[in-house]
């Protein structure tokens, strides 16, 4: 087969996040990419402009993964049970694709991915979960950057190793959801 056949740009942005895995994403380059399906590196700019280009379309795929993932697993679910099922759902992507997760947390211009599919969902689907709790417009915003920050933090830091306690990070995760849960079912509301 000619190296050159069959290469897509959907295949190029696959092929790169599955190196990303194998290599880690910051070690990923259009050199080693080009290795992988055997093309000189401009063969490859056919597909994507440069490496920042690249990069995003792997973050837009990862996210569109992991909202696919979370999509399913809170289908037919509210309250809290929509809550756990997000959460466990967002950690098992990032504990199976760390990797390609760390892709989601590059720096994008707003202008350069605006409507996009992957983006629009994620908030959507953060949304939803919300949606099982009485909270007005501007605390449904603080809420979702709660959980944001909580289910990013504590998979990041537990696919990377970062929990050496003796404890399982799996005995406290349920304890987290419920702490999550009763914040969410009693948050404070402000005014001004």
């Amino acid at each position: 087969m000619s190296p050159r056949v069959g290469l897509t740009t959907e295949r190029v942005v696959r092929g790169a996040a599955e190196l990303a895995d194998e290599i880690g994403f910051e070690k990923l380059t259009l050199s080693a990419l080009a290795r992988r399906f055997g093309v000189k590196d401009p063969s490859l700019y056919v597909h994507v402009r440069n490496l920042h280009d690249l990069r995003v379309r792997i973050a837009l795929l990862a996210g569109t993964e992991l909202n696919d993932r979370i999509g399913a697993a809170v289908a037919g679910r509210s309250g809290k049970d929509a809550l756990v099922a997000f959460a466990d759902a967002y950690r098992s992507y990032v504990l199976e694709f760390p990797e390609r997760y760390a892709a989601t947390q590059i720096r994008m211009d707003p202008a350069e991915v605006a409507g996009e599919p992957a983006l629009l969902r994620g908030i959507e689907l953060t949304a939803a979960i919300l949606r099982g709790y009485d909270l007005g417009e501007s605390e449904s915003l603080d809420a979702a950057r709660l959980l944001r920050s909580t289910f990013h933090g504590f998979a990041t830091l537990e696919a990377g190793g970062g929990f050496a306690a003796s404890r399982p990070t799996g005995d406290s995760w349920p304890r987290i959801l419920d702490a999550l849960h009763t914040t969410l079912s009693t948050w404070p509301s402000y005014q001004g």
